[in-house]
């Protein structure tokens, strides 16, 4: 792509820093197996630190999260693969993948299974990392996003993630011992006119946020969890219904909902 490379089907921000001559997505040669792999690293470009980041479909360039994935239909029970990374400030990367399906009645993907790995320590020769997916769902999946991050929030200059060798290994034919105990958040009351407040079955994380679309699909609010209870004012929302659901730090979410306004 003119004086750089991305990998296929990958998002990243090259096309974003190209303009400065600096890449945080670049190939290097060899691989472990193969002739190359992706080297991601977080650089310092007019005085901020972009994070290296790579998304296997759509990436947004302004929020840096995934947009898209690409069409996936597994149950599988790990993500492998190889790796080297290193961090220079205290922001360490990160390993996430997600598998969705459309949900044709509330007009949202339900999250099937994810990962979300902090990367910890450092590994500075290539070492095998296996991930298990953590299944919310008895569903197949229609579309996959893996998300891969040399820096967390953040990203000090320098900071690296080198992937090579990835794979889905494995099957998982139904919810198992691997799965988290399952999260159910109720919104109450419903209808709801003036305010709405939406109870999880088990403790939030400070760092979920809870996201409320419109049936269009326009985010119209967005506020963060706290605990087992989240309040939301509704006093100016319009009569109808309305989609939330529950992310975490990585963007996954992992709850999908519906309620009504009613003035």
């Amino acid at each position: 792509m003119g004086t750089y490379s991305n990998p296929t089907s990958w998002g990243t921000m090259n096309n974003n820093t190209a303009s400065s001559a600096i890449f945080t997505a670049t190939k290097g040669a060899p691989g472990n197996p193969g002739a190359s792999y992706l080297k991601l690293t977080s650089k310092t470009i007019g005085g901020n630190v972009v994070n290296g980041i790579a998304v296997s479909g759509v990436l947004d360039s302004i929020t840096k999260l995934p947009k898209s994935g690409f069409p996936f239909t597994q149950r599988p029970q790990s993500l492998t693969g190889k790796w080297q990374h290193m961090i220079y400030g205290t922001s360490q990367g990160a390993v996430s993948a997600l598998l969705t399906k459309w949900n044709s009645a509330l007009g949202v993907r339900d999250t099937v299974a994810a990962i979300a790995f902090n990367l910890s320590g450092m590994q500075m020769s290539w070492q095998n990392f296996s991930i298990d997916l953590v299944y919310h769902s008895g569903e197949y999946p229609d579309s996959c996003i893996i998300f891969l991050q040399a820096s967390g929030p953040v990203p000090a200059a320098n900071d690296y993630l080198w992937v090579d060798d990835l794979a889905f290994v494995g099957s998982v034919a139904g919810l198992t011992e691997m799965s988290l105990p399952k999260i159910t958040v109720t919104s109450f009351p419903n209808p709801a006119d003036n305010s709405i407040e939406f109870r999880s079955s088990l403790p939030l994380q400070k760092s979920d946020k809870v996201i409320v679309y419109d049936l269009p699909g326009n985010e119209i609010a967005q506020i963060n969890a706290n605990e087992s209870a989240v309040v939301l004012n509704t006093s100016n929302f319009p009569n109808g219904i309305y989609i939330f659901k529950v992310i975490d730090t990585y963007n996954v979410p992992y709850f999908t909902g519906k309620f009504t306004v009613q003035h």
